[in-house]
């Protein structure tokens, strides 16, 4: 197996399933299940997921909320989705750890790199929510900041497509599939792979990205061992 540490990132739309908002429970099960035979590997996971299904702070903004208060609704979706999944993954015999940007006693303690780094060694399950706990800043952002922190061998972007094409392959059928790209090169296509904090970071620190499609049951796994199921983004 390629990697032995990842920081696997999910949005939370994504939890919605069939439904327009909200978490869909088959869903949240499904991806349970996928984190637990990759779990089972050995392989170390630590998880961020998005809010989007509950609450997206720019949308609150351009709709007149303030953008402050908006991010940190968002950054509480954070929570809510982190403690579903960790229900769920205890419901399939996962340990699991809640850390997160803001720390909320007594569901959620604070994150840092060496808290994730040794609950992990320990063989624990580890759930960062709350994003960076700063406002302004995206799931994104708080993915590869907390990849960097804890030294991750690569972030996982879990989507529903199977990587990263050259252009929308559901609006553009004709589109083409990268296996690889360089952080140079997808700065000089315009991919939107990640915001460009998250994809700065990533490529100043080096930290691989690896885009494939998490909604089909059991691509965690054939990902891991096969990393070429998906598109790989790094310095090359």
């Amino acid at each position: 197996m390629k990697y032995k540490r990842i920081l696997l990132k999910l949005s939370g739309e994504a939890l919605m399933g069939e439904r327009q908002y909200g978490i869909d429970p088959r869903r949240l099960a499904a991806y349970a299940n996928d984190i637990k035979a990759a779990a089972n590997t050995g392989v170390q996971i630590a998880i961020v997921i998005g809010g989007g299904n509950i609450h997206r702070g720019v949308q609150g903004a351009t709709e007149g909320m303030d953008r402050v208060q908006g991010d940190y609704m968002g950054m509480l979706a954070t929570v809510i989705n982190s403690l579903a999944l960790q229900g769920a993954l205890q419901n399939v015999g996962i340990k699991c750890r809640l850390t997160g940007g803001l720390a909320i006693e007594p569901i959620v303690e604070e994150t840092s790199g060496q808290r994730v780094g040794e609950y992990l060694e320990s063989g624990y399950v580890v759930l960062i929510s709350g994003g960076t706990g700063n406002p302004f800043f995206t799931t994104d952002s708080a993915s590869a900041l907390r990849a960097i922190e804890m030294k991750a061998d690569a972030i996982l972007k879990g989507t529903r497509v199977d990587g990263i094409y050259t252009a929308d392959p559901e609006k553009h059928p004709d589109a083409t599939k990268y296996q690889s790209l360089t952080f140079a090169e997808a700065y000089e296509k315009q991919l939107k792979i990640m915001d460009l904090t998250a994809f700065t970071l990533c490529r100043e620190n080096n930290m691989p990205i690896l885009v494939f499609d998490m909604n089909t049951p059991g691509n965690l796994l054939r990902v891991l061992n096969d990393p070429g199921i998906g598109t790989i983004v790094d310095n090359g």
